[in-house]
């Protein structure tokens, strides 16, 4: 017995829309999930990187010289990755780039340097859990509204919720012993 055509031309599906749906979302997120995990990984390598800046910082007894000595390094090793990819006219495009976008390397410049003098001050724990409770809070908002070209996520009682507890939870993790 053969199916019908859908509206595309192709056989329908014996399995109505709503639940193709969400096989679909199922799968995606099933193929995300090494991403999730690598992105993870990286919190864990900025973590590190944050607490090596700092121990260099307090070891040299200056936090901004160490800060300069760390972006001077990442800077020769960000050209190198650069030039990787590099093809005639990569920079072509940069004309269509909003100059308050280029801000984003004197920001990672000065939360770095914050970064690391607050290490010493606090403890790597407490400076990484709000450090993250402050990604999740902006990454919503940025999501929330599709700012940056981020794809647009609204924020739900849920999403909510999920702060709230994390919020609680660094308070567990930093003011209690």
């Amino acid at each position: 017995m053969r199916r019908q055509a859908g509206p595309w031309g192709r056989p329908s599906s014996p399995v109505p829309r709503h639940r193709r749906a969400r096989l679909r979302e199922g799968q995606e997120k099933k193929l995300r999930l090494p991403l999730y995990v690598f992105t993870m990984f990286l919190g864990i390598v900025l973590a590190v990187h944050l607490a090596m800046n700092g121990k260099v910082g307090s070891v040299m007894n200056n936090a901004r010289v160490a800060n300069a000595l760390f972006w001077c390094i990442g800077a020769v090793w960000a050209v190198a990755i650069g030039l990787t990819g590099w093809r005639a006219g990569a920079l072509s495009p940069l004309k269509q780039v909003h100059p308050a976008l280029l801000v984003a390397g004197a920001l990672g410049a000065s939360l770095v340097f914050a970064i690391a003098w607050l290490l010493p001050q606090v403890g790597a724990g407490p400076v990484m859990i709000t450090l993250l409770a402050g990604q999740v809070m902006g990454g919503l908002l940025l999501s929330h509204y599709g700012w940056l070209g981020s794809p647009v996520q609204p924020i739900t009682l849920t999403k909510v919720a999920g702060v709230l507890v994390m919020i609680v939870g660094v308070a567990l993790a930093t003011f209690t012993r």
